[in-house]
């Protein structure tokens, strides 16, 4: 535990002890003390351990890019831990380091690529069920219907042809985990349950002395160290429910909030459209190239990101002295970093409460410039960013054409602030189809 009497150089912060969680209220904490102090600050938490809030973006690059190694995973990865077990969100050194190795290849832009159909897929299975609502003149519940396209979409791309065999379509086991946004004990006992449903498609995949069919599982199986050691069970275990849980949530939290704020913005939504018809004019043309020219619905996906960036709440420990600025970081003290409060900073995002993907237009600041980090930023950046820009543009460029959505009510929905920033209650907008 860090000696807080020691001569060091702090920023200046609260002489009072300052407890911090993730939750609303540690939010509403940093908001006011960095009003108060700063963009950098430091304090005292109840265990004792110093803290330090930092919201300058070069010293937060600082400590996620370049000072990295001196840094660990920190407060509150241990409810993380206890759903995912130590997959790569949650693993620390050595331990990372081998797993992000193996599997960085699995997300190679040439496979990502192969996985286009099974997006197109998921997408004509959420047209159908649009279809028959607006048909209906019904309403959708748009948290769950982008949960359910981006856990499917997941599923498939892990599991491949077992996806069908084992009748996931019409019985998901993993369906709680779209219904159910708490990540408590009771999430936690419904996760371990599925670990021997794993087990079994494992071994039934290791007997099968590798397929030959594309999917992430069959990357993982196939993946080794450079000692040449695969993974063992229990690794493939961690690592494959944290692709699952990590590889669905910030894609349907994103799409969620996309068609929201769409259905507010009919100027923003008219130019995506006509981008979508000009890229996209039917199925056969979706092509990674035409996907890459939907510049537009980049910088719409992330606005949305900045307004509501799917862990509102980076948290790092120092396990080695490190200096930020003119302070000292001792060993054992507590970094938290809020891309959140960052994409809201007026000093960096003039008027940051507006929804204005202008200002992601490619002829501004280089994105690596930008004071921007949903997916973190370094070694431990996301490695599923391509994937899930890749499937969230082909879903708005093939539905947003032909589904128009309204809001059910004008009101502006309150954010639920845990591990993932959620609305507070789900989103729902009615819908009819477009007439062309």
């Amino acid at each position: 535990m860090t000696d807080i009497t020691a001569e060091i150089r702090r920023p200046p912060g609260p002489s009072e002890p300052v407890p911090l969680g993730i939750d609303s209220a540690t939010l509403d904490t940093l908001t006011a003390l960095s009003a108060e102090y700063g963009n950098m600050l430091s304090f005292e938490q109840p265990n004792g351990r110093l803290a330090y809030f930092v919201n300058e973006p070069d010293e937060v690059r600082r400590i996620l890019v370049r000072r990295h190694p001196k840094y660990r995973k920190g407060p509150g990865f241990e409810r993380v831990k206890m759903l995912l077990g130590n997959g790569l969100i949650v693993s620390d050194g050595d331990v990372w380091r081998r797993s992000r190795t193996m599997i960085q290849p699995a997300f190679k832009v040439q496979n990502v690529h192969r996985l286009m159909k099974t997006m197109v897929l998921c997408a004509d299975e959420r047209a159908q069920h649009w279809s028959g609502v607006a048909d209906a003149g019904g309403s959708l519940n748009i948290s769950e219907e982008t949960n359910e396209f981006a856990l499917a979409l997941i599923l498939r791309s892990i599991f491949g042809s077992d996806y069908e065999r084992l009748g996931m379509r019409d019985n998901n086991p993993f369906e709680f985990l779209s219904r159910d946004s708490a990540r408590d004990l009771s999430v936690v006992m419904k996760v371990r349950e599925l670990r021997q449903l794993l087990l079994d498609i494992i071994a039934d995949r290791r007997a099968s002395e590798l397929t030959g069919q594309f999917d992430f599982l069959e990357m993982y199986l196939a993946a080794k160290d450079k000692h040449g050691q695969a993974f063992s069970d229990r690794e493939l275990l961690d690592e494959i429910m944290t692709l699952i849980v990590a590889g669905f949530e910030t894609s349907a939290n994103t799409l969620g909030w996309v068609w929201h704020l769409l259905a507010g913005h009919p100027d923003v939504e008219a130019r995506i459209i006509a981008e979508a018809k000009s890229c996209l004019p039917g199925v056969d043309a979706v092509t990674p190239d035409a996907l890459q020219a939907m510049t537009y619905t980049q910088q719409v996906l992330e606005e949305t990101l900045r307004l509501y960036p799917p862990v509102w709440l980076f948290t790092r420990r120092a396990h080695e002295f490190d200096e930020l600025d003119d302070y000292d970081i001792p060993a054992g003290s507590d970094i938290y970093l809020s891309p959140y409060l960052m994409h809201r900073t007026a000093a960096f995002w003039p008027e940051p409460e507006s929804f204005d993907p202008d200002r992601f237009e490619r002829g501004g600041r280089r994105r690596q410039e930008l004071p921007f980090f949903p997916f973190s930023l370094g070694p431990r950046r996301c490695l599923g960013e391509y994937f899930s820009f890749l499937e969230m543009k082909l879903h708005l460029g093939l539905l947003l054409p032909r589904f128009q959505m309204q809001r059910v009510s004008a009101r502006e929905p309150a954010l639920e602030l845990a591990i993932n920033l959620r609305s507070s209650e789900d989103l729902r907008l009615n819908v009819s189809k477009r007439t062309h």
